[in-house]
């Protein structure tokens, strides 16, 4: 495999995609990263290169999946690659072109994430949430419309700062 390093900087360098390792904020005290995963070997990259680079910082990941038939498809994998991070927010499934599955939701999910401090936090919450977190790095998960809070969580954090 890749040095975790490496990886980072691969993934901060791609430019084919705009949400890819996108540093919104990278200061001493706190790092903002926005990433389009929405796989769970993506989400898995991402961790490896945040844990790496950031070992000693408490992280909060806020994942929102992306289609329901690839929340159920992977849930295992998802729950696990999500669950290292000192603290989860999970967002309610975007279902992008498809209709909600029976039994497969973003609560499911959650009870899958073996991890203390997580929970389902709706967009309204979102930014009062983030800013009751004592992480000192924040980053966003998902190829739904979650890539729209990314300004609004950006500027919360840098008055916060």
């Amino acid at each position: 495999g890749f040095p975790h390093q490496q990886l980072a900087k691969a993934l901060a360098s791609f430019k084919g995609v705009k949400r890819r390792f996108s540093y919104q904020i990278k200061s001493e005290n706190l790092i903002f990263i926005d990433d389009y995963a929405h796989h769970p070997e993506e989400i898995n990259a991402v961790k490896q290169a945040v844990f790496e680079m950031y070992p000693e910082k408490k992280k909060l990941v806020i994942f929102q999946p992306h289609l329901y038939s690839r929340t159920r498809d992977f849930a295992q994998e998802f729950a696990e690659s999500l669950t290292p991070f000192d603290e989860v927010f999970l967002l309610d499934i975007y279902p992008a072109r498809e209709l909600p599955i029976e039994g497969v939701t973003s609560e499911w999910l959650l009870s899958k994430i073996k991890n203390e401090n997580k929970q389902l936090v709706r967009k309204e919450q979102l930014i009062e949430k983030i800013l009751k977190s004592q992480a000192q790095v924040v980053i966003t998960l998902g190829a739904g419309d979650i890539g729209e809070e990314v300004k609004s969580i950006k500027q919360a954090l840098s008055v916060e700062g």
